[in-house]
């Protein structure tokens, strides 16, 4: 569940609660109109940050932490009544 709060769902938001944040800071004195706040928000502009930033994070994820390609998946199975977990056998030298 982290990994999908920190790869996704983080970069998306990102850009928005920096805009909200940045926003709040600098109009301190018109706090009580909120509605005005929301009304002049760049969605679109904000919704491409935060998809560009999953699209990084997803590159970065992949490249830095995908495992090795160097063996074969052995999926999950039974013997004599026993679940064996999977796991990855070596491949063989070439």
């Amino acid at each position: 569940m982290i990994r999908v709060l920190l790869t996704i769902i983080l970069p998306l938001l990102l850009p928005t609660l920096l805009y909200v944040l940045w926003v709040l800071t600098m109009r301190r004195a018109e706090l009580t109109a909120g509605a005005r706040l929301l009304q002049n928000v760049p969605l679109i502009w904000l919704g491409a940050a935060g998809l560009a930033l999953v699209a990084v994070v997803l590159v970065v994820a992949s490249l830095g932490f995908g495992g090795g390609g160097s063996g074969v998946y052995v999926p999950p199975t039974t013997v004599d009544g026993k679940i064996v977990p999977g796991h990855v056998v070596p491949a063989p030298p070439r």
